[in-house]
């Protein structure tokens, strides 16, 4: 497998914790925040969701005692158990934010395929009251959905990531034709920057990029209430660029689980495909 990661490496950090740490470091000495993602999703074995239970609260730990860095975690519910017994997703959860609040680190519940975007965010109301500064999760623009959740987070107070949507999904539950995403996207983000807790705006889209740009401008919103979110490896001098005057934060995945991960997105989706073919040689 050690080949094969080579080719992978420029959107995957490491495989290890232990390697992943100082590549953070280095990006946060570039003036880039970070969102440090362990690789994997949907665990059917309860032993094995409980193993990466802990393993994400050794991360949170780890992370806390590192010097010099400026990184939260992200973590996909169906980890921990999220499709196996909803209660023990939750359980599992409230033991790591208790020990992410003692570290203060924050944490993305990152967002998967529309069949458990309920649960999802069922749980998120379940523990956000508790871990108010400490958690928030991902709404994708793509979904029929989203602007009845928009209105909930920012009613919650909960930060929220927002992205397109990189999963298959049916016409009847996600917008298919990319001028209309577009168009959500952008309406998803005004009411999240003018009425949200601290949105990210997550995106490689020139067009979101610079519609972004000029609506804070015209609207002279401060670059405290929101920041701009990028991919490792994707277009690396635009997230230094953009860096000079709004806060970006880079989403920088690592571990062992990369292949199947990469894999099941570009079979899925052909957006996919091109979106990496298209921004491997962008700037």
């Amino acid at each position: 497998m050690k080949l094969p990661f080579i080719l992978a490496s420029k959107f995957v950090a490491a495989e290890t914790l232990s390697e992943a740490l100082p590549k953070v470091q280095e990006i946060n000495q570039k003036g880039l925040k970070v969102t440090l993602d362990l690789l994997g999703e949907y665990v059917s074995d309860r032993n094995v969701a409980s193993e990466f239970a802990k393993t994400y609260v050794e991360l949170v730990k780890q992370i806390g005692k590192t010097p010099n860095i400026d990184c939260n975690i992200s973590i996909k519910l169906s980890m921990i158990g999220q499709k196996i017994d909803a209660q023990m997703a939750t359980d599992h959860l409230f033991k790591l934010l208790e020990e992410a609040k003692k570290q203060d680190i924050f944490v993305r519940l990152d967002m998967e395929g529309s069949d458990i975007t309920q649960s999802t965010l069922d749980i998120l109301e379940t523990v956000h009251p508790h871990y108010p500064q400490h958690v928030g999760t991902v709404l994708q623009a793509y979904l029929h959905r989203t602007a009845e959740d928009v209105q909930r987070m920012i009613e919650l107070q909960a930060r929220v990531r927002l992205c397109k949507g990189a999963y298959k999904e049916a016409e009847g539950v996600a917008y298919q034709q990319m001028p209309v995403i577009r168009e959500k996207f952008l309406g998803h983000m005004q009411e999240l920057i003018t009425k949200g807790n601290y949105p990210g705006i997550a995106t490689h889209d020139d067009i979101l990029i610079q519609a972004t740009q000029q609506f804070v401008q015209e609207q002279h919103i401060s670059k405290d209430k929101f920041e701009f979110q990028m991919l490792y490896g994707i277009r690396p001098e635009t997230q230094l660029e953009i860096a000079q005057n709004h806060n970006m934060r880079i989403y920088v995945p690592y571990g062992t689980e990369w292949l199947p991960y990469y894999s099941r997105r570009l079979r899925e989706r052909k957006e996919n495909v091109w979106f990496i073919l298209s921004n491997m040689f962008k700037r």
